[in-house]
C-alpha cells in the first residue's frame, strides 16, 4: 500500500494544467452506452476511479482503448451483459451512473448497489423516483437494483429535489434514459452542476433533444436512438480548486492553465475574501497571497453555491487563519473524518453538528496522518505542504481515485512529497 512522505514547509511557483473533470468524465463514460459504436472522449484522466468504470463498461460488453494518452475510446457496438456486478459497483459510487442509460437501451438492468467514500449517507431513492416516474418497474433484490421497461421508456414531468437539495447522480440517470423515451420529459429541480450541464451538452452533440441545459428546469424531447460521439470533457473544477488552495496554503504564486472560473464563482469569492489573490487569465487564472489568512464562514450547498467536494480543502487553510472560522456542511453532513486528522497536525478544530468551529493557529506540524477518503487526503496533503517537519499519509489511494499523480504535478513546483509502497 502506498504512502506520501511530505517534507515541509515548501513555498510554490510556476503553472500546472487543470486535467478534465472525473466528475463529468464518469457519466459522460456511461453516456456512450446510448450510441451504439465507437465514441472518442478527449481529455479524460488517467484515474483509478476512470478505471473502475473502464472494467465496468467492459464487463457490459463495450470494448475500451487508449489510442492516444488524452483519448478514451468506448466501442459501445456490443452490450450483451447488461448487468453492473457487486465486485467492480462496489468501488464507486458514480457507477450507478449506468442505471439509465442500460434501461433506456436495453429495456432492463441489474446494477448493485453502489460503494465509494466513506462521507455518509448517499441513498439512491430519488434515482429509482425518477426512472418509475418514466414507466420503469424498479424492484430491489439480493443488494441489486433491477429495472425493467420492456415496452420502452414514457416521458413524464419528475420532481428530482431531496432533503440535501438536487441530486447529481440522479439527474444523471434521469437524463439519461430520458433521451431515448417516448414523448417529453421535464426534469424540475434539476442538478445544475457543470458536470450535468457537460453531460447534457454531450447528449446532445450524440443527437438528443435537451434544453435548460444548465438551469434547475430540464426539458428532453425523445427521440429513437443517438449516435457515437467525439467529445471534449470540460476541467475539473475540484481538481482546480485544490490547486488554488495549495497556492494559498503555502503563501505561493501559482498559474492554473484549462480553468473556468465562471464555473468556480463560489470558491474564488471565499478566497478574495480571505486575503487571496484570484486574477483571472488567458486560459486560467493566477493564484497568489501575500500575508495573512482572513478568517470565514463557509457552507456548502448545490451548485453555485460552495462545493462540498473542497470543504475538506479550505478547512486545511482556515487551520491557518488569524481568527476563528465556521464550516458547516449541508451536503453530506457526516463528511468531517478529515477533522481528527487535521488536528493531529496541531490544527484547532470542534465538531458541532452538521459544523465545525475552526480557531486558527499560526503553525501546522508534521504528524502521521490516515486518509479517510478522495476529498480528504487532498486536504492532508495541503495540510503537508505547509506543516513543520515529515507528513506521513496513509492510504493514498483515495487520492488516486480524483488526483493524477499528484505528486508528480506539484513536486516540479517546488513541493517535496515522495510516494513509497510500505
Amino acid at each position: 500500500m502506498d504512502i506520501f512522505r511530505i517534507e515541509g514547509p515548501v513555498r510554490l511557483s510556476g503553472s500546472v494544467r487543470v486535467n478534465s473533470s472525473k466528475n463529468a468524465s464518469l457519466p459522460i463514460m456511461a453516456a456512450a452506452l446510448l450510441g451504439p459504436g465507437k465514441s472518442v472522449l478527449q481529455g479524460v484522466p488517467h484515474l483509478s476511479d476512470i478505471s473502475v468504470c473502464e472494467q465496468l463498461l467492459g464487463q457490459l460488453g463495450c470494448k475500451i482503448s487508449r489510442e492516444a494518452d488524452d483519448e478514451l475510446c468506448i466501442d459501445s457496438t456490443v452490450v450483451d451483459h447488461p448487468v453492473g456486478e457487486y465486485d467492480i459497483v462496489r468501488k464507486m459510487r458514480a457507477s450507478i451512473c449506468i442505471l439509465g442509460p442500460l434501461l433506456a437501451r436495453c429495456g432492463r438492468v441489474e446494477v448493485s448497489m453502489p460503494g465509494g467514500c466513506a462521507i455518509g449517507d448517499r441513498p439512491v431513492d430519488l434515482h429509482i423516483k425518477g426512472l418509475k416516474a418514466l414507466g420503469a418497474r424498479v424492484h430491489l433484490k439480493n443488494g441489486y437494483i433491477i429495472a425493467e421497461a420492456p415496452n420502452g421508456l414514457q416521458g413524464s414531468d419528475i420532481f428530482m429535489g431531496g432533503p440535501f437539495g438536487s441530486t447529481v447522480l440522479g439527474t444523471a440517470n434521469v437524463l439519461m434514459a430520458a433521451t431515448l423515451a417516448k414523448g417529453k420529459t421535464t426534469i424540475e429541480s434539476a442538478a445544475c452542476e457543470p458536470e450535468i450541464a457537460d453531460l447534457a451538452n454531450c447528449l446532445n452533440r450524440m443527437g438528443a433533444k435537451i434544453t435548460g441545459v444548465g438551469s434547475p428546469r430540464l426539458i428532453i424531447e425523445g427521440v429513437k436512438q443517438l449516435s457515437p460521439v467525439r467529445y471534449r470533457v470540460v476541467p475539473d473544477r475540484i481538481e482546480a480548486g485544490t490547486f488554488m488552495v495549495a497556492a494559498a496554503i503555502t503563501e505561493s504564486e501559482l498559474r492554473l492553465e484549462h480553468c473556468r472560473l465562471n464555473d468556480m464563482m463560489a470558491v474564488v469569492d471565499r478566497l478574495r475574501n480571505i486575503g487571496v489573490t484570484v486574477d483571472a487569465a488567458e486560459d486560467g487564472c493566477v493564484v497568489s497571497r501575500q500575508g495573512p489568512i482572513k478568517p470565514a464562514d463557509i457552507t456548502t450547498q448545490p451548485y453555485p453555491g460552495f462545493p462540498t467536494d473542497l470543504q475538506a480543502q479550505f478547512m486545511a487553510l482556515l487551520a491557518l487563519a488569524e481568527g476563528n472560522s465556521v464550516v458547516i456542511e449541508k451536503i453530506f453532513p457526516d463528511r468531517f473524518m478529515h477533522v481528527a486528522e487535521l488536528n493531529r497536525m496541531a490544527a484547532n478544530l470542534r465538531k458541532e453538528g452538521p459544523a465545525v468551529i475552526v480557531a486558527g493557529v499560526k503553525q501546522l506540524i508534521a504528524a502521521p496522518v490516515m486518509a479517510s477518503d478522495l476529498r480528504a487526503s487532498a486536504a492532508l496533503v495541503l495540510a503537508g505542504l505547509a506543516a513543520e517537519g515529515m507528513t506521513t499519509i496513509n492510504r493514498v489511494y483515495h487520492i488516486d481515485r480524483g488526483y493524477e499523480r499528484i505528486e508528480e504535478r506539484l513536486n516540479p513546483l517546488g513541493a517535496k512529497i515522495k510516494r513509497e509502497d510500505v
